[in-house]
């Protein structure tokens, strides 16, 4: 997480959306970095308890920013970064499974350790139907990101990509994504309502 006081933004990192090169392109103009295990603090936390912390500290409460990425895809992205060599032997390791069967296995009631990594919903949201962030622009729409950055930073945003997965295949069977449409609806449905507002969700906290 990248608080900006002066230009009265914060960037929320939606796990597997880019965050890194997003980090790693604002950092040096950020005034607060929330890094390592602290990175990925949800929205509803962010203004439940960092936004107004923020204001009585500063007199500030910045808006919040992230990104949602289409959530078959995000999925894709934890499984390809969990095949990585260096995971090899642990029990985070997606070595030698199939994406269809760790789709099935993050969606199971009990997900082993290598297949619980979280929901964008529930990282956005306030678990039920409130969306808790501000702004919210599809991954795949990056140029009206990367716009919305340039110009409240009052800088040229550009963002190298960084921490790219490995280029493995991973197709998914129609039964499996048909389980997981049904079983994380509410991820698709937030996602839809991010792309007909034209890849940004406008959603005022205050």
């Amino acid at each position: 997480m990248l608080v900006f006081l002066r230009q009265k933004i914060t960037f929320l990192a939606t796990p597997k959306t880019g965050t890194t090169a997003v980090e790693m392109a604002l950092k040096p103009r950020a005034e607060i970095v929330f890094s390592k295990n602290r990175k990925h603090i949800t929205a509803v936390r962010y203004a439940n308890k960092i936004a107004p912390f923020l204001e009585d500290t500063f007199g500030v409460r910045p808006a919040s920013v992230a990104v949602m990425r289409e959530p078959v895809d995000q999925i894709r992205s934890w499984y390809k970064y969990r095949s990585q060599k260096r995971l090899d032997g642990t029990k985070q390791s997606t070595k030698g499974i199939s994406f269809d069967q760790f789709v099935r296995e993050v969606v199971s009631d009990k997900p082993p350790e290598r297949a619980q990594i979280g929901r964008q919903f529930n990282f956005l949201t306030d678990g039920k139907t409130r969306v808790m962030a501000d702004h919210v622009f599809a991954y795949e729409h990056q140029e009206a990101f990367l716009m919305f950055l340039s110009e409240h930073l009052q800088h040229p945003i550009e963002i190298t990509p960084k921490n790219v997965s490995p280029l493995i295949d991973a197709p998914l069977g129609d039964e499996t994504l048909a389980l997981l449409r049904e079983v994380r609806a509410e991820d698709f449905m937030l996602y839809d309502a991010v792309l007909e507002a034209k890849g940004h969700l406008v959603t005022p906290q205050a």
